[in-house]
């Protein structure tokens, strides 16, 4: 079962965003704020353990020796992907071949984003999990009992691609960005099928990769006069099969590793990447899913940019037959399309696990 998270919600029952109010943003730029409004007050508990970044450190993965390195660093870098796979679900990936000029363009074009008047962004205040674009504040305020100090902007791009037209050129800078990912995931997918034993192409076929879900997911945490009473995102696991995060530099990920929570500060140049939780369906509980949360600051604003790389929407995923047969073992989870897992997440407020408990034989 997952962790309990480490803040609970107010005694609030059903919170309502103050009048007016569509973005967070609004309320932090509100003049003289000096207290959150109470819809987004988390109260902290005592099981709140934070480990710091310089008592442990995540994996790296050198994704040059994945692609190009001789026979031996290649069989070596499979063996600590899967590695870092079983006991971090986390790592830092280097050398991977994204221009930093291009990472450094995404995050300014979502930061030119969050920057239009609201009125050019009310076009994209969609409601589904599937809409081709979609922008709002928390996560799911229908079904929150506190809201999120954030505001979000997902992005379709992959089988389809969709991007809004403003602001000028982010278009052009998503669509590059999202192919030169999913190049890499796809790499990755191979070593990670490899490191369980499978054909390197295992994954890619058995969940109709060409046809896959890319989902770009673009986060914008403005300052907060309380950090210790708000959350930017709250413990959860993401859907699908891997994600990447970039950042403007501005800390706040928290990974939960051995029961702690440790903060997570990357290298230069590199990609934070967490397995997802159909790739823990797949794997049969080798490669978990973990749980990692955001955190707010008093003092400057962070931009986060994640982009999952998922199924496509009607494949079944379940655990792998052939590694069933490989490690003897009964499967552990039933299977599910991921289309009907998309929209049971969609209905649910982001807590933990939950999601994929549901799915535990």
């Amino acid at each position: 079962m997952a962790e309990t998270a480490s803040f609970l919600v107010s005694s609030n029952p059903s919170p309502t965003l103050p009048q007016n109010i569509t973005t967070i943003r609004t309320i932090a730029e509100s003049p003289g704020l000096t207290s959150i409004p109470s819809a987004y007050t988390f109260t902290p508990t005592s099981h709140d353990q934070v480990v710091s970044e310089t008592q442990v450190s995540l994996p790296v993965i050198d994704y040059s020796l994945l692609t190009s390195g001789t026979p031996h660093q290649r069989s070596k870098i499979v063996h600590d992907l899967g590695k870092a796979c079983q006991d971090w679900g986390f790592f830092l990936m280097i050398n991977h071949g994204v221009p930093e000029s291009l990472v450094r363009s995404m995050i300014d074009g979502c930061r030119g984003f969050f920057d239009l008047p609201e009125e050019e962004k009310e076009e994209y205040r969609g409601n589904h999990v599937l809409d081709p674009i979609r922008c709002g504040t928390s996560f799911n305020a229908s079904v929150e009992k506190v809201f999120f100090w954030k505001d979000f902007l997902k992005i379709l791009s992959h089988p389809v691609f969709h991007s809004p037209s403003k602001p000028a050129g982010f278009s052009e800078t998503s669509l590059e960005y999202s192919k030169r990912a999913r190049e890499v995931a796809r790499e990755l997918l191979k070593g990670i099928s490899e490191s369980l034993g499978l054909e390197p192409n295992y994954v890619e076929k058995a969940l109709n990769w060409e046809q896959g879900l890319q989902v770009i997911a673009a986060n914008f945490y403005p300052p907060c006069p309380q950090p210790e009473l708000a959350m930017g995102m709250p413990p959860h696991s993401d859907h699908g099969l891997l994600t990447f995060l970039i950042h403007n530099g501005i800390s706040g990920l928290q990974v939960q590793h051995k029961g702690k929570w440790v903060n997570i500060n990357g290298i230069p140049n590199s990609i934070l990447v967490n397995i997802g939780d159909h790739l823990e369906i797949l794997s049969n509980g080798k490669y978990r899913s973990v749980l990692h949360r955001a955190m707010v600051n008093n003092k400057a604003t962070r931009i986060s940019i994640a982009i999952a790389h998922g199924p496509s929407l009607d494949t079944v995923v379940s655990p792998a037959p052939e590694l069933l047969e490989i490690e003897k073992k009964a499967a552990a989870y039933i299977g599910i399309k991921y289309k009907e897992y998309l929209e049971i997440h969609q209905s649910n407020k982001l807590d933990g696990k939950c999601n994929l408990d549901r799915l535990r034989i």
